[in-house]
């Protein structure tokens, strides 16, 4: 059963506080691993909230960093059993980046720059499932269909009518001219990212191809911050086999640096929604799929 509690932020939380001792204590992660005889990398998975954190981690680690105060070992132990539990996202089985979808679920604002495809949290189920099938050739019915439920779901995130989601989503000119299913799904998909973009908490804007060279071109990337201000921002970028997160306040400054630069070539809103509608008239006009407006 999926608990309230949202792992992938205990993790998170739990991992900067034992950071936190270890520093206090004068240590190097090497030097902790050499104590309790385990390598240097699960140290750091710990610390940066990528690996499940047991209770017994925790008690190894209070007592090579001499914590004696119960209270502490008591509330980090408490962490590290919360950590644990499952996240709603767990009951449709093994999701890649199921780290991504614990940060999204608990993050307050998110900024998303997409090349490719439009952004997931904004895409129809029809335009979804053909994402899916198309990307991803050896999936079985039950795969895609388990991949989309988990989109949909992900998605009550921007329709939480006492905390949505702050969206601000950059979208490339070519997401929206690539054909995914047919047409049809391309028209419904427009008309929904012009619905969307009307609400209060959600920015869309469209890089259009006239911009030429811009600091995007590398790919796409997603920059996500929490309301607590213990959560590091985080910079997202999926890979093929891995993804990687960046957390240092250099890598975020530079990639929100250049978010800003990608929102200032962009169209605004207003001109973006027009943008888009024309395009929805262009794909209304061709339902052959292949046939690109």
């Amino acid at each position: 059963m999926a608990s309230s509690v949202n792992p992938t932020v205990r993790r998170r939380r739990l991992g900067q506080e034992l950071r936190k001792l270890r520093e206090l204590k004068g240590m190097t992660a090497e030097e902790v691993a050499e104590r309790l005889l385990v390598s240097q990398s699960k140290i750091s998975r710990l610390e940066n909230g990528r690996r499940s954190i047991s209770q017994r981690d925790v008690r190894d680690l209070c007592g090579v960093y001499g914590v004696e105060d119960h209270r502490i070992v008591d509330s980090l132990m408490q962490m590290a059993k919360e950590s644990r539990q499952q996240g709603w996202w767990h009951a449709f089985g093994d999701i890649p980046y199921s780290v991504y979808i614990g940060l999204e679920t608990d993050a307050a604002s998110l900024r998303v720059y997409e090349v490719s495809l439009v952004p997931g949290l904004l895409q129809t189920q029809t335009y979804a499932s053909a994402v899916t099938e198309g990307s991803w050739p050896e999936a079985t019915a039950a795969d895609v269909e388990r991949r989309v439920q988990v989109r949909m779901r992900r998605q009550e995130r921007i329709t939480d009518p006492e905390n949505p989601l702050r969206l601000w989503a950059v979208i490339d000119e070519s997401a929206l001219r690539r054909i995914v299913g047919s047409g049809r799904i391309m028209c419904e998909q427009m008309q929904h990212l012009v619905e969307l973009s009307m609400q209060p908490h959600i920015t869309v804007q469209v890089l259009p191809y006239a911009v030429g060279a811009h600091p995007g071109m590398y790919g796409k990337f997603s920059i996500l911050e929490f309301q607590d201000p213990q959560d590091a921002s985080t910079v997202y970028l999926e890979g093929i086999t891995s993804d990687l997160y960046l957390e240092k306040p250099n890598d975020v400054q530079a990639y929100s640096v250049m978010y800003e630069h990608l929102r200032m070539q962009a169209l605004n809103a207003e001109d973006s929604r027009r943008f888009i509608l024309k395009v929805a008239e262009d794909w209304s006009r061709t339902d052959t799929a292949g046939v690109q407006p």
